[in-house]
């Protein structure tokens, strides 16, 4: 009954705004209430609604690919004025300033995505940090700052695609398969499919990031290790946010099986390719440097978490087995032949070790020593 005369109240007062006779804002001023958050209920003013849905629209009027969105695209990935639960605030004006002039002149959604990833990291002026105040910052806040997390620069990249029309949503994982840390990214709508991508986009374009391997050996029904993505409307589901683990406020859609399908998909073509090879890395307890691998035992592994770069990108990232994992159980990376890779690792006290590994066209045995 609370959310029915909130509602109403709401219609009617956005109606004296003038603007209640355009059924176009009409139906998108009814969206936002019916589906909002409770707690913004309480909080938001109809003219912040107002200006949401204005900037919204002309959008949608102003680039073809909004344009030719299905309405319920439109309504759900573009018009939300909110990504997760970051504090509320009026970002389409400025943001559609900001990203507007940089993806004039193109003519498909695909050039708009590349031009907005292209050019946010210097438009917004933030950098990833874990210095950062908090982690569901809101844009401004992370602009203060200079820095946010991967959940911050997400929100900044969800509200910088919705302020030129091109649909968007928050996605991620509470824990990764191997339980070392968790992640989130975006995703947008292109031709009736969703497509993966982040703040610090590879080169090659959308679909294409290191963190596929992990998402693809998601959980799908596991709660805390599937993928999930936020939908603005109800799906029966929450979208576990870490950072506040017993909120509920925040729809989500389990994706799981789409990124285990995705990784399936590139790891079988490089096998048919050949273009790739296997790099085994195992971490040792830094005593048995000096002893012949064959003569070393389980107990003498070290369980850490390991990422490698080829230059600055980030190629994977894993886990490696401890003392009690079978001997055969090791971490696996699958990587293009005939290059040179950086892994990283990190020993109880938080420092990290790096060491440089060749690879050919044959599988690679690598290692890293921990002091204990």
């Amino acid at each position: 009954m609370k959310r029915l005369l909130v509602f109403a109240l709401l219609v009617a007062s956005y109606g004296s705004l003038g603007s209640c006779a355009n059924p176009e804002h009409r139906e998108a001023m009814d969206y936002l209430v019916v589906n909002m958050p409770a707690g913004d209920r309480d909080t938001l003013s109809v003219s912040y609604l107002k200006s949401n849905v204005d900037w919204a629209l002309r959008a949608r009027h102003e680039f073809p690919w909004a344009a030719a969105l299905p309405d319920s695209i439109f309504l759900n990935e573009v018009l939300p004025y909110a990504v997760v639960d970051e504090p509320r605030e009026d970002w389409r004006e400025k943001f559609y300033g900001i990203f507007a002039p940089k993806v004039q002149g193109a003519t498909t959604i695909q050039d708009a995505i590349r031009l907005v990833n292209k050019h946010i990291n210097k438009a917004v002026g933030v950098e990833y940090n874990t210095l950062r105040k908090r982690t569901n910052q809101a844009p401004s806040e992370s602009m203060e700052q200079g820095m946010a997390s991967c959940t911050g620069l997400s929100i900044i990249l969800v509200d910088a695609f919705r302020s030129v029309g091109i649909p968007a949503r928050f996605a991620g994982t509470a824990a990764w398969h191997d339980d070392r840390g968790n992640h989130s990214w975006v995703e947008v709508w292109v031709d009736g499919k969703w497509w993966f991508t982040e703040f610090y986009p590879d080169a090659d374009g959308l679909d294409n990031a290191w963190f596929l391997a992990d998402a693809g050996q998601g959980n799908p029904v596991d709660r805390e290790y599937a993928v999930w993505a936020v939908s603005w409307k109800p799906t029966g589901e929450a979208f576990p946010m870490v950072w506040s683990p017993e909120s509920n406020d925040v729809h989500g859609v389990n994706v799981t099986d789409q990124y285990i399908s995705r990784y399936k998909k590139v790891t079988d073509n490089n096998a048919k390719a050949g273009t790739h090879v296997p790099v085994r890395f195992t971490t040792w307890k830094a005593e048995v440097a000096d002893v012949n691998p064959a003569d070393r035992n389980s107990a003498d592994r070290v369980a850490t978490n390991v990422d490698v770069f080829a230059g600055d990108r980030q190629m994977g990232g894993g886990r490696t087995s401890g003392p009690t994992a079978d001997m055969n159980n090791a971490l696996i990376f699958s990587l293009p032949k005939n290059a040179e890779y950086i892994f990283r690792w990190w020993d109880d006290a938080g420092q990290m070790h790096e060491k440089t590994v060749a690879v050919s066209d044959q599988p690679v045995e690598a290692e890293g020593f921990i002091a204990q």
